[in-house]
């Protein structure tokens, strides 16, 4: 009997599919990792300020705002690639859309959110879809965002040098309705979130979470001026200024 009671994806390949995402989540951070972006010393000071935190949760903050940002893309990955275990004949190409079904033709874009894409991306895409279904008539191209602002499965109307452009085959579809279309079951995205902190509970269990997060920051900051963090920050950022040699 199936664990999770999902009938669209064996209970084997969520747990590894789970497991390979929290996988990707490991997260190395140095110094020099965590400055690649130049690190704003005055910000940081208003920051701890302004919320009457200090500095040390205030650097941490920083890098758990870094480590969100990549991981975000991870869970970019658990959309994308679990697909691929509900149905062989959806593909992760090595360029160009995210997801195909080349037996369905079906061809997908795939974002997190609606307003992920600006508008000059929106029409790149768009562009790039009406040539896909150009090259052959009964393709379908889709946009398709998990967290869109309804549930849908519609043309995607777009502006195009001034002009509105939509074509039944360029569709804008919200992940509900896209796991509907894959599985056969509507309510199949739902049975997934309903049962996806359980999957996560058992894949935990086998982890060693203190390899998780390896965070030198601290560390390297003392080393730079042992027992002040903020003049630590301040030589990182200005260490070719006048007065802060």
């Amino acid at each position: 009997m199936s664990k999770y009671e999902l009938g669209f994806i064996r209970d084997e390949d969520l747990f590894l599919h789970v497991k390979q995402t929290v996988e990707k989540y490991r997260f190395s951070i140095d110094l020099k990792r965590f400055n690649a972006n130049l690190i704003d010393p005055i910000k940081l000071t208003f920051d701890a300020k302004v919320y009457n935190k200090n500095l040390h949760t205030i650097i941490e903050s920083e890098i758990i705002r870094q480590m969100d940002k990549s991981n975000t893309n991870h869970i970019g990955y658990f959309h994308q690639n679990i697909f691929r275990y509900i149905n062989p004949d959806w593909k992760i190409p090595k360029s160009g859309f995210d997801l195909i079904n080349e037996n369905a033709k079906i061809f997908v874009e795939m974002k997190n959110k609606h307003n992920t894409m600006n508008a000059a991306s929106s029409q790149k895409t768009y562009m790039s879809m009406q040539h896909k279904i150009l090259e052959s008539a009964d393709t379908t191209c889709m946009l398709v965002e998990v967290i869109a602002k309804k549930s849908q499965n519609i043309p995607w109307k777009i502006t195009l040098n001034a002009q509105q452009y939509n074509h039944d085959n360029i569709r804008r579809v919200s992940i509900d309705k896209f796991y509907a279309l894959v599985t056969k079951d509507p309510y199949a995205f739902q049975k997934l979130c309903n049962i996806l902190p359980t999957v996560l509970d058992d894949v935990m269990m086998q982890q060693d979470t203190s390899t998780i997060i390896h965070n030198s920051v601290i560390d390297e900051l003392h080393h730079l001026a042992p027992d002040d963090l903020l003049k630590s920050l301040y030589l990182l950022a200005f260490e070719h200024y006048d007065g802060f040699r």
